[in-house]
């Protein structure tokens, strides 16, 4: 009696934990309180006020703890979160204690909707949905009321966006449970008006779209309960009978793609009620359905369908018959992994084969299988090889087969040595037990590189420059000192005496591999010292992190180089033995470092850059290209004769010694230096006054060539025509370098760029102009003159006063027929031009507005100028037209994305085209009047003139560049622009060729208002049969009607 009473004081008092105690109690069988006996005593008065009493108590407790203060993350200090944190599952805990309060509520009164709508934000909260009791909480609620199940199954479907997908399994729990709780009408709305729903959505919803991958996690948790709850197989194959199958006959192919997910996932799908018979005939009919998506026109299909049968095969394996097994594999290999149409469906054989792997009973049928499929390695798409590398692999991994049986190892070291990192870093990994086993002693190790080097050597190169990912730099240390045991140990074969250069406790042990290797087998040794060089690459970072190993590593080979450098003389092996020299400090091999000046020096003026290029990259690595800088200096200033050396002191003999002048060397050096990054960052950071002194000695070019220019006499120079050029060439670019590196400092290398320019426009341009005859250096000069300008303004150094002097002197240029041979390059500056322009529009004043204007004028005048070449000389006006087309579609493309911010630029550009090619269109209609059969209308492109062919087929290849174009022209008809009827005709050609450009509505537009001007000049054209105008005319309208024949 004193607890009933208890009961009922914590009830009218509100006291939520002494509740919750008292529930407690009642599920506690060892206590005597019983919730259900005090119910019964309670008069229908009483029990309407406990009612009452109930409702207020969960109404407050819901308002007093809102369920998205569940799921927000305090922002407090940490003490307070971690206060709140085990307050939310106590929160959690509560309200499904207080779950049957619920069946209190009458759902259909107006003062229940508060409750529906904290109840409804139940299904918001992650917390909850994550929590055991939540999820019971919840599962609950559908059987509160019928209609309430509609409003929970929009909320979650509303919310199915902001969940993560790792909490489908939760919700669909939460259905699951739901539905195995629920009977009558509420169990038939959970199954058409939820499951059912979610089954509609996960076929007809875009693959694209982020919902559906979450629907189809959810459904795969009844797919899983399948096999393990009662109930389950008869309810997913009664719900998908009116769906799926017809869904995988669908004529869209996404819905039949979707549909083959599910029917994937869920297979067999099979009515429990089935005899045998009917079993079998059902199965034998989905196995149908299974070989007609592997048939599917849509690589999509087709690519669900491998994946379909994979997994069908890994789960059933011992139950799908062998002639069906058989079936399904002669298709997959033998069909799609060689599907000429899509690479998509053959990368999707390759990625789902893995899948059946890791069922051992598929390795015998597969062994025999696979090798069909060697020659996929070298398919010509590079996720494919990715792929079929992936289950070489997998192969490898779960010990199927040898994975060099399916694909020999020729195969694989060729396509090692030629393809990409993807699919190389993959054959790495697949190879690299074999040739670097690290299980067996450092001896194999060098055995096995050798015989890598014989079998591929550009392959072992590539071999070595990944294997560092797949070990320990320890290791790879380890075998750059077994391959230098191995080469010492050839040269003491060859010597047949102990190496004199180490003690007797540095002396090598290790024999020649396979006894068959020797020095005279020139391939095998440059090939080790390759990979000595690669390895040490590979690890060069962890060397200098570790100061001991970098030292050990650095005596161990210093004390071995001069050797090397006496032995190996062929060029292969000179080359790595350098740059070997260079990863060492200059103090640690000083014979050599103190004689890399000597042999540049003493080189012949044609040597090639495997001659030089390692010991520039020597220096520069020592930071001495200051001492090349000396030697390039004395090179290109020296005067022939006999110069003073070694005088460095007045009281010092003075020796005489004649230096060979090698400008054409010098010059090498030096592009060799500019070229290459390192390099160039060491030559860089010499001091200012040291770069403007060689800047200087490199001007002496443009002196030389100024003089050839002015045709006086050249001062006494060693420097022949061509040499000048070069060295002009570098002068400007120095140029740039040197105002990118020091303009921050003051400095300022602009200036000699444009006095460059000075010369250029008054001295070479009205050289190059007046000529009768070509002249080719005056071409050269404007022509390296303004790829360094167009070099200058792409990396952003060049001001809009620089801009607007070069497109003035690209006008003087273009004025005359002689300078079309600089149109590309133009063009290529106009580009750099806009692209540097465009983020200075809304900002740059007057100024740019001039210069985008300028732009405009110029592209006309270069598109007339072409226009011109092309009547004047044909042949020659068709190859400048070849030449700009990537060029033109470049400039087309920046051109476009001014739009937005200019849209004064696309419209000038645009108009100017249209112009040219209405002009010219127009001038070859009027050309063929007196052949009416050649009046028809082009089919392609390459039926419009030549001008006209490049300019619609360049248009043509953006889409949004062609919907500008279009509506250009359809301005350019709104403003009564294109007027008469052989231009409306040239226009009429050019929309039939872009048709497919653009949304046919628009092209609709531009159709008709053509066919309204044509319509005007019919009764002009009525009683002129037999004119060219009237066929234009008649030849115009009709194709005007073909485009808009659906």
């Amino acid at each position: 009696m004193k607890k009933r009473e208890s009961f009922l004081r914590a009830v009218c008092d509100g006291d939520v934990s002494e509740l919750l105690h008292f529930v407690q109690l009642h599920e506690d069988a060892a206590d005597s309180f019983d919730l259900n006996e005090v119910l019964q005593e309670l008069s229908r008065k009483q029990k309407e006020a406990l009612w009452d009493k109930l409702k207020h108590v969960l109404t407050q407790v819901l308002l007093e703890d809102p369920v998205e203060e569940w799921q927000r993350v305090g922002e407090g200090d940490d003490d307070a979160e971690t206060e709140r944190a085990p307050q939310k599952g106590a929160d959690i805990i509560r309200l499904w204690h207080l779950h049957q309060a619920l069946l209190c509520f009458d759902y259909d009164l107006e003062e229940s909707n508060e409750v529906k709508d904290l109840l409804l934000r139940c299904f918001m909260s992650i917390s909850c949905i994550k929590k055991e009791e939540g999820r019971r909480f919840l599962s609950f609620l559908f059987t509160w009321n019928v209609n309430f199940i509609k409003m929970i199954h929009g909320t979650v479907k509303n919310q199915l966006l902001c969940f993560p997908r790792s909490l489908m399994t939760d919700i669909a729990e939460i259905y699951f449970r739901a539905w195995k709780k629920a009977s009558g009408e509420i169990l038939e709305l959970i199954e058409h008006g939820c499951i059912q729903d979610f089954m509609h959505h996960a076929i007809h919803l875009p693959r694209s779209s982020p919902l559906h991958p979450k629907v189809r996690e959810l459904l795969s948790y009844f797919h899983k309960q399948n096999k393990c709850r009662q109930g389950v197989e008869e309810v997913l194959c009664r719900l998908y009978q009116p769906i799926l199958w017809r869904a995988l006959k669908a004529r869209n192919s996404e819905v039949r793609s979707n549909a083959a997910l599910l029917f994937v996932d869920a297979f067999p799908i099979l009515d429990p009620h089935f005899n045998k018979e009917e079993t079998d005939n059902e199965i034998q009919r989905q196995f149908d359905e299974l070989f007609t998506l592997l048939e599917d026109p849509q690589p999509l299909v087709r690519s669900t369908g491998v994946l379909g049968v994979s997994k069908i095969a890994f789960k059933y394996w011992e139950m799908v018959p062998a002639t069906v097994l058989a079936d399904l594999f002669r298709t997959l290999i033998e069909d799609l992994a060689f599907d000429t149409t899509s690479a998509d469906v053959r990368c999707c054989v390759f990625k789902c084969l893995p899948i059946i792997l890791d069922n051992v009973l598929s390795h015998p049928l597969l062994e025999q299988l696979l090798p069909a499929l060697k020659y996929n390695l070298h398919d010509n798409s590079e996720k494919v090889r990715v792929a079929f590398v992936d289950m070489l692999l997998k192969i490898k991994s779960v010990k199927a087969a040898k994975f060099w049986k399916i694909c020999p190892i020729e195969h694989l070291l060729t396509r090692l040595e030629t393809d990409s990192r993807p699919v190389a870093r993959r054959l790495v990994n697949l190879l690299f037990s074999s040739f670097l086993p690290i299980d067996q002693p450092e001896d194999v190790w060098c055995e096995r590189c050798v015989a890598l080097i014989q079998m591929n050597p550009a392959a072992a190169r590539k071999f070595y420059q990944y294997a560092y990912e797949y070990t320990s730099p320890n290791n790879i240390a380890k075998l750059m000192l077994a391959i230098r045991s191995c080469l010492n140990a050839c040269i003491q074969q060859r010597s047949n005496a102990s190496y004199s250069g180490e003690d007797d406790s540095e002396k090598e042990n290790m024999s020649v591999p396979n006894n068959m290797l020797s020095i005279d087998d020139v391939p095998t040794m440059a090939g080790l010292l390759e990979v000595i060089v690669i390895l040490w690459r590979s690890i060069h970072k962890a060397l200098d992190r570790n100061e001991g190993a970098k030292n050990h590593i650095v005596r161990k080979f210093a004390s071995v180089l001069s050797e090397y450098l006496k032995i190996f003389k062929d060029d292969r092996c000179m080359s790595p033995i350098i740059i070997l020299a260079s990863f060492m400090p200059p103090a640690a091999i000083p014979a050599f470092s103190c004689g890399v000046i000597s042999k540049l020096r003493n080189l012949e003026n044609s040597a090639t850059e495997h001659k030089y290029g390692a010991l520039l990259d020597c220096l520069c690595r020592w930071g001495k290209v200051g001492h090349v800088l000396d030697l390039i200096s004395d090179w290109l200033s020296v005067e022939p004769g006999v110069r003073e050396s070694n005088g460095i002191s007045e009281r010092r003999v003075r020796i005489q010694e004649t230096l060979e002048s090698k400008p054409e060397l010098a010059l090498d050096y030096l592009e060799y230096l500019v070229t290459h990054d390192m390099n160039r960052d060491a030559l860089l950071s010499l001091p200012q006054e040291t770069l403007n002194q060689l800047l200087k000695v490199l001007e002496v070019g443009k002196d030389v060539l100024d003089s050839h220019v002015r045709e006086t006499d050249a001062r006494s120079s060693t420097f022949h025509q061509a040499t000048a050029l070069r060295a002009f060439g570098l002068y400007c670019r120095l140029s740039i370098h040197l105002q990118y590196k020091f303009a921050s400092e003051g400095q300022d290398s602009l200036s000699a760029l444009e006095e460059t320019g000075a010369w250029v426009e008054n001295t070479v341009l009205p050289a190059f102009l007046s000529e009768e005859q070509e002249s080719s250096l005056e071409q050269q000069i404007i022509q390296t003159y303004l790829i360094v300008c167009k070099d200058f303004i792409a990396v952003g150094l060049g001001d809009s006063d620089f801009q607007g002097n070069i497109l003035n002197l690209a006008a003087v240029i273009i004025h005359t027929d002689r300078g079309c041979v600089f149109i590309p390059t133009l063009l290529r500056i106009l580009k750099e031009v806009v692209e540097t322009s465009l983020p200075h529009t809304t900002t740059g004043g007057e100024h740019i507005t001039e210069l985008l204007d300028n732009i405009q004028k110029m592209f006309q005048r270069i598109l007339e100028r072409m226009a011109l070449r092309l009547r004047r000389h044909q042949e020659e006006g068709i190859q400048l037209i070849h030449s700009v087309g990537e060029t033109l579609g470049e400039f087309l493309h920046v051109v476009q994305g001014c739009s937005v911010a200019c849209p004064a630029v696309p419209h000038g550009v645009l108009s100017s085209l249209l112009a040219a090619a209405v002009v010219e269109i127009g001038y070859t209609l009027r050309q063929q009047a007196s052949n009416p059969e050649a009046l028809t209308p082009p089919k392609t492109f390459s039926d419009l003139p030549p001008l006209s062919s490049t300019l619609i087929a360049i248009v043509s290849k953006s889409a949004n560049v062609a919907r500008s174009f279009l509506h250009e022209l359809m301005e350019s008809i709104e403003f009564d622009e294109i007027e008469g009827i052989i231009s409306i005709a040239a226009a009429v050609y050019i929309v039939a060729l872009l048709k497919g450009r653009h949304k046919p509505s628009y092209v609709k537009d531009i159709v008709i208002a053509l066919r309204r001007k044509l319509t005007s000049h019919s009764e002009i054209l009525k009683d002129d049969v037999s004119s060219m105008q009237r066929t234009l005319y008649e030849t115009a309208l009709h194709a005007l009607d073909e485009i808009l024949r659906p």
